[in-house]
């Protein structure tokens, strides 16, 4: 695909981010953008913005763990335009902290719910359309915590994992019929994301180490990337790319250097 004019996005998680950012440059790009999230207020600032430079944007409010909320978002988008071209599986939350800390409700279940099964159901609303004109691309935005399961992540990176699971999966079943699907990894980012993660003294003591963190607008510009050639995975910044390389290939070693980094931060909480 490489021109995106014309076609209909659909982007949960849109209100901030990654979400606000690529919506922007979609509609750039003239696309139709369909923008969801719990946030009614910042989805319809977002839209005034993009009409008035010309774009076209709709602003849905959705929880994306209410079955409900998801199927009227699906079906207020197909009301408007009749199809989506590109769903944009954004949502999600996350949790920094040990795992002993972390609260049934908030830091599992509902992690849980929004990160994977809420994209999973999604997805779910979005496919027989795209099945039955045998054409469309579902982008999942999952993160590098779906590939190095790292200490004080235990919840976000057991959602991350499925996650990625589900997109390789899923990939496989619908790549045949038409439908190209595609998963974002990235590192750390400067986003609203990182205000709700939780006050874990030890991931403060390692954030200032984890290097210059990835901006919101730069993992926005991958996603049109993909968009317009679609890929199976994109792993950012390119350094991940070996961080990962070295999981796979050397358990032993990430087991090592992790293990040492809780034994020796575990008690700073």
């Amino acid at each position: 695909m490489s021109t995106l004019k014309d076609k209909v996005v659909l982007i949960t998680g849109a209100s901030s981010g990654f979400g606000e950012d690529a919506a922007l440059l979609f509609a750039k790009e003239g696309c139709k953008v369909v923008l969801a999230a719990r946030r009614l207020d910042r989805l319809q600032d977002l839209a005034a913005k993009i009409q008035d430079r010309g774009g076209e944007a709709i602003a849905i409010p959705v929880d994306i763990v209410n079955p409900a909320d998801v199927d009227n978002m699906v079906q207020t988008a197909l009301d408007l335009y009749g199809h989506i071209d590109i769903l944009f599986n954004n949502a999600g939350i996350g949790r920094v902290d040990w795992f002993e800390n972390n609260s049934i409700d908030r830091d599992i279940n509902m992690l849980i719910s929004v990160n994977l099964i809420g994209t999973m159901q999604v997805t779910r609303m979005v496919l027989p359309h795209m099945l039955k004109r045998r054409e469309g691309h579902i982008i999942n935005m999952s993160s590098v915590a779906g590939w190095i399961a790292a200490p004080l992540n235990a919840s976000y990176a057991a959602s991350k994992h499925g996650l990625r699971g589900f997109t390789n999966a899923l990939r496989r079943e619908v790549t045949p019929l038409g439908i190209k699907v595609s998963g974002i990894y990235p590192g750390p980012a400067a986003t609203e994301f990182g205000q709700h993660v939780g006050k874990s003294a030890a991931y403060s003591s390692v954030r200032k180490k984890l290097g210059p963190r990835l901006t919101s607008a730069y993992v926005a510009r991958r996603v049109i990337d993909i968009a317009k050639r679609p890929r199976r995975s994109l792993i950012i910044p390119w350094w991940f790319r070996i961080m990962v390389a070295v999981e796979l290939l050397f358990p032993a070693v990430v087991d090592w250097i992790t293990m040492a980094f809780s034994k020796k931060t575990h008690k700073l909480d």
